[in-house]
């Protein structure tokens, strides 16, 4: 799976969200690569603040050549996981073209649903290439107990990309593990914060796998009716 979380805003929590879903997809025993893609490289600043290396590779590559590059960076890895750049470039075009699922994390207010405006025009024209290219909002820091999360929900339904039903919340454990350099999977694996990330990583992985069960099925399709044709 190559899973890219993208969004032009920036403070939404892309990297956040993409060393934690790494670090759980690692934790399955699968070989995995954090991409960050970001030229403030904060991804690679969290790998360096660890007093451990992480359970995964991480590598910079700001640059807009990642679709031309990936296919030879990933060959040893299960999984790829890509911290996208905070504004609509060249190198977020580049990103959408190397990934399978592009997750684009949205805070519940207007600013959030707003911006999302280009990211989701970006999606739509690499379709034009890649026709099963699939793309989600992930609605992050939601504040606890409130119906903002849900209004957000209704706002991005003009947009005609699915919500997830897995929500992560705002939480200062985050920010404090991220200081650290570490998750609050490590820090803190029973914790509700935790559980909202293993909740989104097996989310992302279903729709994944449903998506590449249909690929499978497509060419299998083509492959028998090229058989026929061949036989006729």
């Amino acid at each position: 799976m190559k899973l890219s979380f993208l969004n032009q805003k920036g403070g939404v929590g892309k990297t956040t969200l993409a060393v934690h879903v790494a670090t759980v997809l690692a934790a399955t025993g699968a070989k995995v690569l954090l991409l960050d893609a970001d030229s403030q490289g904060s991804a690679l600043d969290w790998s360096a603040a660890r007093q451990r290396a992480p359970a995964f590779a991480v590598l910079g590559l700001p640059k807009p050549t990642v679709h031309k590059e990936l296919p030879r960076l990933s060959e040893d890895y299960d999984h790829v996981v890509i911290d996208g750049p905070p504004r609509v470039a060249e190198v977020t075009r580049s990103v959408i073209m190397a990934s399978d699922l592009v997750a684009i994390p949205v805070q519940p207010s207007p600013y959030d649903v707003w911006a999302v405006k280009d990211v989701v025009e970006l999606v739509k024209e690499a379709r034009i290439y890649k026709e099963m290219l699939q793309a989600v909002f992930v609605i992050n820091r939601k504040i606890v107990n409130t119906a903002i999360g849900r209004d957000v929900v209704e706002a991005l339904a003009t947009y005609e990309l699915p919500v997830l039903a897995a929500v992560v919340c705002q939480r200062v454990a985050f920010a404090e593990s991220a200081a650290a350099g570490s998750t609050v999977v490590e820090d803190a694996p029973t914790s509700v914060a935790a559980a909202e990330i293993r909740n989104l990583v097996k989310e992302l992985t279903r729709l994944f796998n449903e998506q590449e069960g249909r690929d499978h099925g497509k060419a299998r399709n083509r492959k028998d009716a090229n058989s026929g044709r061949v036989g006729q």
